[in-house]
C-alpha cells in the first residue's frame, strides 16, 4: 500500500506559502473592487463575501494541499472538511463545491478515485454537492475544493470586529501539525495519530450551527497560520490586543513530547519568524509549549470572539474540547501576550 504522506515533504496546511512572503506580494498589487464585494483579502478573512442584493450574501473560498493522511479516502475527506471550514468560519451555510486535483498520471488511478470518494462523502455530510472540478497531471498529489456558501447579509461573520473585553472560544485541540510530523517518522503513538485524524475529519458544522444562536463579534478557523497567527489577524484587524491563557488551550498531549524531540513542521518556523515582534511570552512558556502555539493546523477548530456570558452558554451546549482561551483588550505594544 502506498503511504501518501511519505511522498511529500510537507503535509496539509503546513505546505502553505509563508504568510510574510504572501503579504509581500499582495501588498504590491492593487486589486480591483466591485461595489457588491463586501469582503476581499484586505483583512485576511477566510473567504470573499459578495452581496446578492436579495438579503443574502454569497461566500466563496478555495483550499488544497498535499496528503495529510496515508489512506487516500481519509485524505480526501480531511481536505474537504478543511476547505468547507472556511464557509463555517464566516458563519455561512456551504452549498456547492468543485474539486481541485493535481495527480501523477503514472500513479494507480484507484488512489485518485478513493481521494475523490472521501471528499464526496465528507461533502455530503456537510450538505454540500460536488459538481465537477479541474484535474492536471503533476509529479505530486494535491487535492482540495473550491466551495460556495450563503448567509444572510446581516448575519455573516468576519475575522475583525472583536470587542474590548470579549473572550475567545476555541472548539478543537491544536498540535495536529506536530503529531502529523511525528507520525510521518513513525514516532508517535497510534492513539495520538487517531486523535489528530479524528480532529481533522470533524466538520465545523456543529460549532457553526450552535454559534449562530449567539452574538459572535468575530470568527475564524485555525489552519496553517497557527493559533497565534490567526488570533493575531483577529486582534490586529479589530485594533485590539489579546491575552492568551496557555493553561486553558486544548491540545493533543503527546504534541509536547513530539515538539521537544524536534518534530516541528516547516510552517511553524515561518509562523514564528513572522510573529516574532508581534507577540510576547510573559509567562515563561517552554520552547515546546511555544511550538504548539506556532504549529500550523489542518482542518482546525473555530475561534469565536463573543462576550463571556454567550461564550459560557456556547461551551455548555457544544461540550468538550471547547474552551475560553483568553481575552481581548485595548491595544498595547504587542498584539498577543501569553
Amino acid at each position: 500500500m502506498v503511504q501518501l504522506t511519505k511522498l511529500v515533504k510537507t503535509s496539509g496546511c503546513a505546505a502553505k506559502l509563508p504568510v510574510g512572503k504572501l503579504e509581500e506580494v499582495l501588498s504590491s498589487i492593487k486589486m480591483e473592487r466591485k461595489e457588491n464585494l463586501l469582503v476581499g483579502f484586505e483583512t485576511s478573512d477566510d473567504a470573499l463575501v459578495y452581496d446578492l442584493e436579495d438579503g443574502r450574501v454569497l461566500i466563496e473560498t478555495v483550499d488544497f494541499f498535499p496528503p495529510v493522511a496515508d489512506d487516500p479516502y481519509t485524505f480526501g475527506a480531511i481536505s474537504a472538511a478543511n476547505s468547507i471550514s472556511d464557509i463555517y468560519a464566516m458563519g455561512g451555510e456551504p452549498s456547492v463545491a468543485m474539486n481541485i486535483t493535481l495527480f501523477p498520471s503514472c500513479m494507480d488511478l484507484g488512489i485518485l478515485k478513493n481521494i475523490i470518494l472521501g471528499a464526496r462523502d465528507k461533502a455530503m455530510e456537510a450538505g454540500v454537492v460536488i459538481a465537477g472540478g479541474h484535474t492536471i497531471s503533476d509529479e505530486s498529489i494535491k487535492f482540495g475544493l473550491a466551495v460556495t456558501g450563503f448567509a444572510q447579509k446581516d448575519r455573516f461573520w468576519r475575522n475583525c470586529g472583536a470587542h474590548d473585553g470579549d473572550v475567545l472560544v476555541l472548539t478543537k485541540k491544536i498540535g495536529v501539525g506536530i503529531i502529523n510530523m511525528a507520525s510521518k517518522a513513525d514516532e508517535c503513538s497510534s492513539s495520538s495519530k487517531v486523535e489528530a485524524l479524528s480532529s481533522m475529519l470533524t466538520l465545523n458544522k456543529r460549532a457553526r450551527d450552535i454559534a449562530i444562536k449567539y452574538d459572535v463579534h468575530a470568527a475564524t478557523d485555525i489552519t496553517g497560520f497557527s493559533l497565534l497567527g490567526h488570533i493575531y489577524e483577529m486582534a490586529s484587524s479589530s485594533s485590539l490586543s489579546f491575552d492568551l491563557d496557555f493553561s486553558s488551550v486544548p491540545y493533543i498531549k503527546e504534541a509536547i513530547d513530539a515538539a521537544r524531540l524536534g518534530f516541528i513542521p516547516s510552517g511553524a518556523y515561518s509562523n514564528r519568524e513572522y510573529l516574532e515582534d508581534k507577540v510576547e511570552n510573559r509567562s515563561g512558556l517552554k520552547r515546546e509549549e511555544e511550538d504548539i502555539l506556532f504549529d500550523p493546523q489542518t482542518s482546525g477548530g473555530l475561534a469565536l470572539a463573543m462576550n463571556e456570558e454567550d461564550a459560557l452558554s456556547f461551551i455548555a451546549e457544544f461540550g468538550s474540547p471547547a474552551r475560553i482561551i483568553g481575552t481581548f483588550s485595548r491595544r498595547r505594544d504587542k498584539t498577543i501576550y501569553f
